[in-house]
């Protein structure tokens, strides 16, 4: 009985918390404004998932990091002029205007 109590002892230590909750977003409702209140961080994660996202739909694999910090560049600077326009349509505007370029 002892053996039993310390077994499930460890076990229950070893299990994993309820307090690594996960968060969810939900980018289409990310703006330009929420955007530009981020600390350097975030915006950098948040730039990083968007274009991983939209790389991924168009097929690309591999990452050109200089078109990356461009591109950056050219949404915060759109966004810093319209704080209230959604962040994921503003991207995939300038997506749809690059595509049709090529």
């Amino acid at each position: 009985m002892k053996k039993t109590a310390i077994c499930l002892a460890l076990g229950m230590a070893l299990a994993p918390t309820a307090g690594s909750a996960q968060i969810m977003i939900d980018t289409t409702k990310i703006t330009c404004g929420d955007l530009a209140g981020m600390g350097p961080a975030d915006a950098d994660m948040v730039a990083a998932w968007f274009s991983g996202w939209f790389n991924q739909k168009l097929g690309y694999t591999q990452v050109d990091l200089d078109a990356f910090h461009r591109n950056i560049a050219s949404v915060e600077k759109y966004c810093a002029a319209h704080p209230n326009d959604q962040l994921f349509g503003v991207i995939q505007a300038s997506v749809n205007q690059m595509m049709k370029k090529q």
